[in-house]
């Protein structure tokens, strides 16, 4: 079998150095898998998933003009199902619509222009604001000195 872009084959690994594995392909090619391409997991260590004579399949990622085959073993990886429960739909945040303002303290900002929007917006971050300061305030103290004041009577 020919060696190809995007093909999948059986090789057999002849050596391995900190940055990836050789690859001895059917047709007594040899390509390199990087160790970025070994796994969908972060590997700090090749030695941790591949031995020299390990059989694996690889799939040819790129041949570059000097002949060199670049392989990919998470490639050649059946998809994998995900592990994660999915949310129902009606859970997921709708994208494609605009954010929609909340609360009693709010007007629809449809019934309001942009200068009253953007008072109401200044105002409830004003307010805010003020919160956490007298938060801030609160959990150190009032007797701590401020920032670039003279702290001498």
């Amino acid at each position: 079998m020919a060696v190809e872009i995007g093909s999948i084959l059986e090789g057999k690994v002849t050596g391995i150095t900190n940055f990836g594995a050789f690859v001895e392909l059917p047709d007594k090619a040899t390509g390199m898998v990087h160790i970025s391409e070994v796994s969908n997991t972060f590997i700090k260590d090749i030695h941790e998933k591949l031995s020299e004579g390990d059989t694996v399949n690889v799939k040819v990622i790129d041949i570059n003009e000097k002949g060199k085959i670049a392989l990919s073993i998470k490639k050649a990886l059946p998809p994998e199902e995900e592990s994660k429960p999915k949310r129902p739909a009606g859970d997921r945040p709708k994208r494609s619509q605009p954010p929609v303002w909340t609360g009693t303290q709010h007007s629809e900002p449809e019934n309001m222009s942009f200068e009253d929007m953007m008072a109401k917006f200044k105002s409830v971050s004003d307010e805010k604001m003020s919160d956490l300061k007298k938060n801030n305030v609160a959990k150190r103290g009032a007797s701590t000195p401020r920032r670039g004041g003279n702290s001498r009577g």
